[in-house]
């Protein structure tokens, strides 16, 4: 079943005085890979007297890079956009042979290629103690990683962290708390350990409340800026998992950003002159029937 609706993502920061504004970088344009259908897209910066220009970096992430030649008070982002969402199959894939079972090595052109993706912070005793009484023994990856998914969402509790930045692996594990990108950032150094490629992803994440299939937590439609792992498996290319649900990714997964390290995949980066600043963020989704008209979750 295929379900159409629309997502509003905005944000503002209001200064008390003219400030000026560094040059920002804007990373909230789906990715062209994403496998949910983005028909219609808009991005609306304020203030009205700036330079934008759409570019692709070093790890094909569509961003707008924002200048602005006069001072202001307020600074706002406004993402607007059209998904087509449709049930899909986590599992619909295929892997390679050499890669089925883990322990596997990538192929050397392969393995020059991910190096980045694979490198991980030297074994350490959070890393020990986290995988303390989990099998490692040789078995399907597609089984180790859907174990370690859920390992991590097992073994962190979910918080809302407002902080800028995201933890490193090893305070995540010591207090056992972490934003749903603490929890990515550590499911990636995780499995680089054991010897996959992986990156971490920022994106949307859309959840739909359904009466016939409810979800704790999930009484209504909601939208959320969200962030996952993807794991590199030869075949299958990049797979998404979501530490925070302990799930593999869906069509509610939209990617923005994915990138080697955190920081190049945040979705707003810049400077501004020194200001405190008032935030405003929201985000809603709304359905849109067959009919085309809308009606507001």
């Amino acid at each position: 079943m295929l379900t159409r609706v629309t997502l509003r993502h905005h944000t503002a920061h209001h200064y008390p005085h003219p400030v000026v504004l560094g040059p920002h970088t804007i990373r909230l344009r789906p990715r062209p890979h994403s496998r949910t259908p983005v028909s219609a897209y808009a991005l609306t910066v304020v203030p009205d007297a700036h330079t934008l220009n759409w570019q692709e970096d070093a790890q094909a992430n569509v961003l707008a890079r924002v200048s602005f030649p006069e001072a202001t008070t307020v600074f706002s982002v406004t993402v607007e956009l059209t998904a087509e969402l449709v049930e899909l199959n986590p599992f619909d894939f295929f892997v390679e042979p050499e890669a089925v079972n883990w322990p596997f090595s990538y192929a050397p052109l392969l393995e020059q290629e991910l190096a980045p993706c694979r490198a991980a912070e030297p074994v350490s005793p959070w890393l020990i103690r986290l995988l303390t009484g989990f099998a490692l023994e040789p078995q399907p990856s597609v089984d180790l990683l859907v174990a370690l998914n859920q390992l991590v969402r097992d073994r962190v509790s979910y918080v809302t962290r407002l902080e800028p930045g995201v933890q490193a692996p090893e305070q995540t594990v010591n207090l056992g708390s972490g934003s749903c990108r603490d929890m990515a950032w550590l499911l990636v150094q995780v499995v680089r350990s054991l010897g996959f490629a992986a990156r971490f992803v920022s994106g949307y994440l859309i959840q739909l409340a359904d009466a016939s299939r409810p979800v704790a937590g999930i009484a209504a439609d909601r939208a959320d800026l969200h962030a996952w792992a993807e794991v590199y498996l030869p075949g299958a290319g990049w797979i998404g998992f979501d530490a925070t649900s302990g799930l593999m990714t869906t069509t509610g997964h939209i990617s923005l950003a994915a990138s080697v390290q955190p920081a190049s995949a945040a979705p707003i980066t810049g400077t501004v002159g020194g200001a405190d600043a008032e935030f405003d963020f929201d985000i809603s989704i709304t359905r849109i029937s067959a009919s085309g008209t809308s009606a507001v979750v």
